[in-house]
């Protein structure tokens, strides 16, 4: 028997939306396991302070001020890290938006600015980076992160669950067809998580009071509780494990009645 590696020496990794929340926690969290992190954002500022964190862990970080919305740009960016790196082994598509409008008030410019920004997004990154992937001697490792909101039905936001839902199924059809060029694709569904993005809503006592009723273990996520599946699905130790969204959200996703 043995303990496959969880390590991520040696490896480089591009992470999106890595300024601040999930981003910047898990971009910080694959350094700490020994990855050199891209970090892609439209805020080079907070890109600044996510490097800083890294540099501070003995890693390198490669600051891209990117809008992964537009083609040219990711082109761009992915370039430059092939440049810079030669390789891509990890990517994580994590830039992601939410606007809160009931189903009657959507307007076209909400759906197509979610839809832009959560999952043309995620395409268009795996896509530029899985031409570089495919040419690797060991591929890569894709993850998407999506939501328990792609899964099950929450009471608002329509258009962000039908992104979810969809990252859910590009993540299966990506890995189906990859599989042959030796990248896993994979994709991580949280729940609730303390965030500045969340920071407004969980200060609503009743709101959380909501949500811990439907959560099993009857707590708000902590963000390092993130890293630990990234890591994992980055490392050798998820080799064989490609198509699968893990659902890291406190039991939400089996709460029954």
């Amino acid at each position: 028997m043995f303990l496959p590696s969880f390590q991520l020496d040696g490896k480089t990794a591009v992470v999106t939306g890595a300024g601040r929340g999930i981003g910047r926690a898990l971009a910080i969290g694959l350094a700490e396991a020994g990855a050199d992190v891209s970090l892609l954002a439209r805020t080079e500022e907070d890109l600044k302070d996510t490097a800083a964190a890294i540099d501070d862990l003995g890693r390198r970080a490669l600051i891209l001020p990117t809008d992964v919305t537009n083609r040219e740009q990711v082109h761009r960016a992915i370039a430059e890290v092939k440049s810079e790196w030669n390789q891509i082994d990890i990517l994580v598509n994590n830039a992601g938006m939410n606007i809160r409008s009931k189903a009657l008030d959507v307007t076209d410019e909400e759906w197509q600015t979610i839809m832009n920004t959560n999952l043309k997004s995620a395409f268009m990154m795996s896509q530029e980076a899985g031409k570089v992937m495919k040419d690797q001697k060991e591929g890569g490792k894709i993850i998407n992160i999506t939501s328990v909101g792609g899964h099950v039905a929450l009471r608002t936001g329509v258009v962000y669950a039908a992104t979810k839902a969809a990252l859910i199924q590009m993540t299966k059809v990506l890995a189906m067809e990859w599989g042959q060029y030796g990248i896993n694709v994979n994709a991580i569904g949280p729940w609730y998580f303390k965030t500045p993005l969340t920071e407004k809503l969980l200060s609503d006592e009743e709101y959380v009071n909501d949500i811990l009723a439907v959560t099993p273990l009857k707590r708000i996520g902590e963000l390092p509780e993130l890293v630990g599946p990234a890591v994992f699905l980055s490392s050798d130790a998820g080799n064989y494990v490609t198509g699968q969204t893990l659902f890291v959200d406190g039991g939400m996703t089996i709460h029954g009645f």
